[in-house]
């Protein structure tokens, strides 16, 4: 899981306190930061950016708060707002994407597997109306503007399509389909605000294996039927039982990344051999509950891969 190299002193020294998105458009340095797993001996690589990458070529400037995430420079509060955005943003309006890709492939010479990844809209448009991890809020917006809510989610599913088929199209060898806070929805939200959008885009953007991570997602067979071959699995699911239950997916997942951030290295170890022998060694992607916690320790993280690989 890429969680902007936070934890990695090496990738603190290629970033050299860089604001994050002139750092994140700067090529050269997005390679370098994208390739800083490579020294562990990880099984892929992921690109190095931000799910409001898609926003920003649609318009809409974000800047990075402390403490907040992305807030945008005007929030999407209106049918007005919403028009002033490309629904269709040019490949040529994400170009240093593209750019990335390519020379990140031309790098690793087929040695690894490149992974794209594009926000689920619940997500995005969370950040587009300038709500973010604040559910109350969210909430409140799609109850008052609901016709805006609507619109703004259709709009970024339909450009995730397109950006998603661009990066397939030019040599991603798979992408992963982010939803950060659609897992503290509850089903009938989750059924409204979530599932059709993921089954939209999961089923327009093919040809390549297609992951769906849902941060800790309560709703395991509403993401087993979204279309997806690879779903990730928080803490809260059993990895044996949800194998057993869907024979025709590969799960991903499930150690706590709780583990990687605060245990021992042999803990770290332990944790992993458990989710190894729970995985069955066939349709299984070994990877954390979600993203890596910048305090946790390097060892931890060698002791991780040391683990995986047996």
């Amino acid at each position: 899981m890429r969680q902007a190299g936070r934890w990695d002193p090496e990738f603190r020294r290629v970033r050299a306190g860089a604001e994050f998105f002139a750092f994140s458009e700067d090529v050269e340095k997005a390679v370098a930061a994208t390739l800083c797993p490579k020294r562990f001996g990880v099984d892929a690589i992921i690109l190095f950016y931000d799910i409001t990458t898609l926003p920003l070529a649609m318009g809409l400037p974000f800047e990075l708060k402390p403490g907040r995430g992305p807030m945008p420079d005007k929030p999407i509060h209106t049918m007005a707002d919403l028009e002033r955005l490309n629904a269709f943003p040019p490949p040529e309006s994400y170009q240093h994407i593209r750019d990335l890709l390519r020379r990140v492939k031309e790098e690793l010479r087929g040695e690894l597997p490149v992974i794209v990844f594009a926000g689920s809209p619940f997500t995005v448009a969370t950040y587009c109306i300038g709500t973010g991890k604040d559910m109350t809020a969210t909430r409140r917006f799609a109850a008052d503007n609901p016709a805006v809510w609507d619109r703004l989610l259709k709009t970024l599913s339909n450009a995730t399509v397109e950006f998603l088929n661009t990066l397939v199209g030019e040599g991603a060898d798979l992408y992963q389909l982010f939803d950060s806070w659609a897992g503290l929805l509850d089903r009938s939200e989750y059924e409204r605000f979530a599932q059709p959008y993921h089954a939209h885009i999961l089923g327009a953007v093919t040809g390549v294996p297609r992951i769906l991570f849902v941060k800790e997602c309560p709703h395991l067979d509403l993401m087993a039927t979204s279309g997806a071959d690879v779903v990730s699995l928080g803490t809260q699911h059993d990895l044996a039982a949800a194998k057993a239950q869907y024979p025709h997916l590969t799960f991903q997942g499930n150690v706590d990344e709780e583990v990687l951030r605060t245990g021992t290295r042999e803990q770290v170890e332990a944790a992993v051999r458990a989710c190894r022998t729970a995985g069955g060694g066939r349709r299984h992607i070994l990877n954390l509950n979600h993203g890596v916690g910048k305090e946790t320790p390097v060892a931890n993280f060698e002791a991780y891969i040391r683990a995986a690989k047996g």
